[in-house]
């Protein structure tokens, strides 16, 4: 079993910062591209930034210059500072991360269970 556990979210006001932290564990053998993605109330989820294994990153239009994501392979934890937040940045955080448990085995997707962010004044 792999599981993703996120953390730091929470409220902050408008222009505040927040850092996400999402740790995955259990059984795994290799980690992928690892990335964030969020949903508002009565929307779509939605990718907000992506991270591979080698460091390549990619953002959502609405968060470039002001969100940035990283990892720590060794410790297989992914992070999302996030700068200058507004309040459409109010949503709940997903982590998702494509683990390989076993050499060999298929690449899966594993999802955490999210954290709230909310800005607001």
């Amino acid at each position: 079993q792999v599981q993703l556990v996120e953390s730091g979210g929470g409220l902050i006001h408008p222009g505040g910062s927040l850092r996400l932290s999402c740790v995955a564990s259990g059984s795994i053998f290799s980690i992928n591209a690892m990335g964030w993605y969020r949903q508002a109330p009565g929307k779509q989820r939605e990718l907000v930034a992506l991270i591979t294994s080698a460091g390549s990153t990619n953002y959502a239009d609405s968060v470039k210059d002001r969100f940035t994501i990283s990892r720590d392979n060794a410790k297989n934890t992914v992070y999302l500072q996030m700068n200058s937040l507004k309040p459409e940045d109010t949503a709940v955080y997903f982590c998702n991360a494509g683990v390989k448990q076993y050499r060999g085995h298929p690449e899966r997707p594993y999802w955490g269970q999210g954290t709230q962010v909310t800005v607001s004044s």
